[in-house]
């Protein structure tokens, strides 16, 4: 870690815990900050609180009192989750005091470089795939962000020939101040999480912050086949690295005659890829890129890419029982993703989705449905998923209670050689914490079959 004075004998105030609040007001303790934590969560409910009380750190939950500015804070450091809209982030910004995220504090302590992802669908996939090409040739890379381990505490155990590959979201790069990756991908841009930034352009300016610290002697690897993607980068200083799908480039990573290249070098046939789905094309020339820029040989990049199948919850294989094979795409929590994942199958497919209701409808899933034979629908959004499946021709349409529900019910509709998805389209909120409890009991209840 690197030595820090900054926020030595700063009044910092840390805004929700979860795992980010956690490790943020840990290490700004040990920074020497005087550091209050404000958490809604009551404490007696709250054993991240507890914890940081154990510490030394004031702590003040149950609610978020505005009155807690007038303390003379220096900085506020913002759980992602927490919308600008809260009074006391409004409050701040209206006395012109810095909020940041965690993600910058990590920045600023670390010894090692960064590869940071960002983008509408593909983070995951994209982040860990990089991290097992590092790991295949024995490059020592620590994963962070979203997934992984909270990158403060990530960041403060890095060594200087570490490579930290962080996977971020439009909400932690809102709060950045410094933070600049050695690399940074954008993976591409379409409309999401709109109910938090109110307009498209303010979710594409959210993003864009990945390389808005960037020089000419950083990378910026992007989507060329996508123009909102191509605005951001003509606006980076970084050196632009693009790739594409459909097109061959002068420089980058595309595609020709079934062969993946990078700058003119065949690096991979499309053939011995295991990882399913054309669009995880995207996410796979991405990582190439970034993996070469390291100086890492076609060796380790092959190795993964002939043997990786995919994250947890994200097109995850869960076994096949009498001659159907499920999926778990339960990350899918929007209707792009849910359709990318609906176009990596040739099969008949047997569709599970439904959950939080964010108001939107389901009308631009309607052409993506045409390979599915059957839907089961559960959650708050079942009525509405009903409607699109009736309006796409669908006769096979039932109800279930939940996630487990549904799945004997999708075999009941099955035949042999079918597909059974879950692929949700929307957030698990209504019914789940998470997309991953989500998943869990998706496949649990797929082992459950007899």
């Amino acid at each position: 870690m690197k030595t820090v004075n900054h926020y030595h004998h700063k009044k910092i105030l840390v805004l929700g815990l979860a795992k980010s609040g956690v490790g943020a007001a840990s290490l700004l303790h040990k920074l020497g900050a005087f550091v209050t934590v404000n958490d809604y969560k009551p404490l007696d409910e709250n054993p991240e609180a507890q914890s940081l009380l154990e510490q030394g750190i004031t702590v003040i939950c149950g609610s978020h009192p505005v009155a807690l500015l007038d303390e003379g804070f220096e900085y506020v450091v913002k759980n992602p989750g927490i919308p600008y809209s809260n009074p006391i982030v409004q409050g701040a910004i209206d006395r012109g005091l810095p909020v940041i995220t965690e993600v910058e504090l990590a920045y600023q302590i670390s010894q090692a470089p960064f590869v940071a992802i960002t983008g509408t669908n593909g983070k995951t996939t994209t982040t860990t795939l990089i991290n097992e090409i590092f790991q295949a040739a024995q490059k020592s890379s620590l994963i962070a962000g979203n997934i992984g381990k909270v990158s403060s505490i990530v960041a403060e155990n890095a060594k200087k020939d570490d490579t930290i590959i962080i996977e971020l979201s439009s909400f932690q790069l809102m709060g950045i101040e410094a933070f600049r990756p050695k690399i940074a991908i954008l993976t591409n841009l379409y409309e999401a999480h709109i109910d938090y930034h109110g307009t498209m352009k303010d979710y594409i300016s959210a993003k864009a912050n990945i390389t808005k610290n960037q020089t000419k002697e950083d990378y910026f690897i992007v989507n060329a086949d996508q123009e909102a993607v191509m605005e951001v980068a003509a606006h980076s200083k970084a050196t632009i690295i693009p790739f594409s799908t459909t097109k061959t480039l002068d420089k980058g990573g595309y595609v020709k005659d079934g062969i993946i290249y990078f700058n003119e070098e065949a690096i991979i046939s499309i053939a011995d890829i295991v990882l399913p789905g054309a669009h995880n094309l995207e996410n796979i020339l991405s990582s190439i890129i970034a993996a070469k820029l390291s100086g890492i040989g076609n060796e380790a990049i092959y190795q993964v890419l002939t043997t990786f199948q995919g994250v947890a919850h994200r097109l995850q294989f869960v076994g096949e029982k009498h001659k159907r094979r499920f999926y778990n795409d339960s990350k899918a929590t929007n209707i792009l993703a849910t359709t990318k994942a609906l176009a990596a199958f040739d099969q008949s497919i047997v569709l599970l989705a439904g959950g939080l209701d964010r108001g939107n409808s389901f009308d631009e899933l309607i052409p993506a449905l045409t390979n599915v034979k059957a839907v089961v629908t559960f959650g708050e959004t079942a009525e509405k998923i009903d409607a699109a499946a009736a309006h796409a021709g669908i006769k096979s349409i039932v109800h279930a209670n939940n996630v487990e529900d549904a799945v004997p019910l999708a075999f009941d509709l099955s035949k042999e050689g079918d597909i059974i998805l879950l692929s949700p389209a929307c957030a698990s909120w209504d019914q789940y914490k998470t997309f991953e409890v989500r998943g869990d009991i998706f496949i649990e209840a797929v082992h459950k079959l007899k």
